[in-house]
């Protein structure tokens, strides 16, 4: 067996796991000079508050919290909004590894380090360390609160059920999916033989919760905001899910399917939705999949779930809220499904455990591997979208403030001072088509100077290229004008 204590000296797997998250978050900070879309978005949703007020930035964005937090840190700090936000989720990210691998530590003996190394090299959640989400946040306190309630499990007591349930009230302020928790910790309860039937224990953990949706029923018939929450009830209700699945299952037959197979549509849908969630949670594993393929690994892995139970209770929650997002929505994409591969962590470093067992060689080029993607998670050798940067500080500086330029991208937008649209309906083909080009007094697209058709487009519309931006693989923003 492969002793990792011997590469480690004396530091503690927990302090381990805290510097080694903020180190690998710096590196994706200075690796990622240019903002994502989302996270210009919730940088432009801060200086809105800022700027305007709470008001404002409500009406932008229903679910301002995170935002209006990097806005009075700014504001506190003094340090630039941009800054400001990447300590947050530098600090929400460390939080999380750290408590995720105290956990692991408080209930599998020696498995410390490995969960280290599984927290900082798990590309699922690892590869987003250079941006500004607030799932950071969503992703911390949901593991607090888990990591509390197992502390709570141990020694209950009213003072420690309070400090589980306002680690799901500052999870709720980032996502509105951390409710799936009070579902996941009562039935973690119910199946508890010990506290099945204490009722004053199960108050403990679901007092506040209880307290919270009173205050809450009082806000909303004061403020008249219950069609806000029709909304959402409209959204998650079997009867309205089942009415849009079956629209979707309809439109897929008819248009898909050959007319023998038309009956199994609803069933085709269902199982391909949830195959995809399972492939992209397998695949965002990493070099971590590998001890799942071995059978001996998963010897005593039931009994390891029952240990974790509410890890894996919240695990089943959060698949069937997957689901719901993906019949509504019809997309999933790798940031959502994330959550379920930090919730298996426990079950990945006990397969890992013993595949180091089992396999002592293997697991040393798996170990190899991992710590080749931890670094690949963080460190992006592709050209960087600096064009986008370039041109928007260029048009902050030479065009007129009130001009209409449309914006093939909104980071140039952003980067122009000019705000942030998350409602951008208009395509480049769109706007530049001729009944359109007129609207727009300035184009700021993405595209090459001497394309064939954008050359009869300036002729056509007399137009010129004011400037042209381009990164370092050849990528360019040309702003074009009159």
């Amino acid at each position: 067996m492969i002793d990792t204590r011997n590469y480690c000296g004396r530091i503690s797997p927990v302090r381990l796991a805290f510097i080694g998250s903020l180190l690998l978050s710096m590196v994706a900070y200075w690796s990622n000079p240019i903002l994502s879309k989302d996270s210009a978005f919730y940088l432009d949703l801060a200086n809105t508050f800022n700027a305007e007020g709470f008001a404002a930035t409500l009406k932008r964005y229903d679910w301002p919290w995170y935002p209006i937090l990097i806005a009075v840190s700014h504001q506190a700090t003094s340090l630039s909004s941009e800054l400001c936000a990447h300590l947050w989720c530098a600090l929400f990210m460390a939080g999380a590894c750290t408590v995720t691998v105290a956990c692991v530590q408080r209930r599998i003996e020696s498995a410390g380090y490995l969960a280290c190394l599984v927290v900082l090299a798990m590309p699922a959640f690892n590869a987003f360390r250079g941006e500004i989400l607030r799932e950071f946040g969503f992703w911390f306190f949901c593991l607090l609160a888990i990591w509390l309630a197992m502390r709570w499990e141990e020694r209950p007591g009213w003072l420690a059920g309070v400090w589980v349930q306002m680690a799901v009230a500052g999870s709720f302020l980032f996502r509105r999916e951390a409710l799936l928790l009070v579902p996941a910790m009562i039935l973690w309860q119910f199946t508890d033989p010990r506290w099945r039937r204490d009722w004053l224990r199960q108050l403990q953990l679901s007092a506040l919760p209880v307290v919270g949706v009173v205050l809450l029923g009082f806000y909303l018939a004061a403020s008249g905001a219950f069609a806000k929450v029709g909304m959402y009830w409209s959204l998650v209700s079997p009867e309205n899910l089942f009415v849009k699945f079956a629209e979707i299952s309809g439109r897929f037959a008819a248009t898909v399917l050959e007319k023998y197979s038309r009956d199994e549509a609803g069933y085709i849908l269902f199982f391909g939705f949830l195959a995809v969630i399972l492939l992209k949670f397998l695949k965002l594993l990493g070099p971590f999949l590998v001890p799942m393929l071995s059978k001996r690994c998963w010897s005593g892995a039931k009994s390891l779930c029952n240990t974790f139970r509410l890890s894996s209770l919240a695990w089943g929650f959060y698949l069937a809220v997957l689901m719901v997002f993906f019949i509504q929505l019809r997309f999933m994409n790798s940031r959502y499904t994330s959550f379920l591969n930090w919730l298996a962590v426990p079950l990945v470093v006990y397969l890992l455990l013993a595949f180091v067992r089992e396999y002592p060689r293997l697991a040393r080029v798996v170990m190899a591997v991992a710590l080749v993607v931890m670094v690949d998670n963080v460190v992006s050798l592709s050209a960087k979208k600096t064009h986008y940067r370039d041109a928007g500080i260029w048009i902050s500086r030479n065009l007129p403030t009130d001009a209409t330029v449309f914006y093939d991208d909104e980071r140039i937008r952003y980067y122009a001072g000019r705000g942030y649209s998350m409602d951008q309906t208009v395509t480049k083909a769109m706007a530049m088509s001729p009944e359109n080009a007129g609207r727009y007094r300035y184009f700021a697209v993405e595209e090459k100077a001497d394309a064939p058709w954008l050359q009869g487009w300036l002729t056509q519309q007399n137009r010129r290229v004011l400037a042209r931006f381009s990164n370092a693989k050849g990528a360019a923003v040309l702003v074009i004008g009159e």
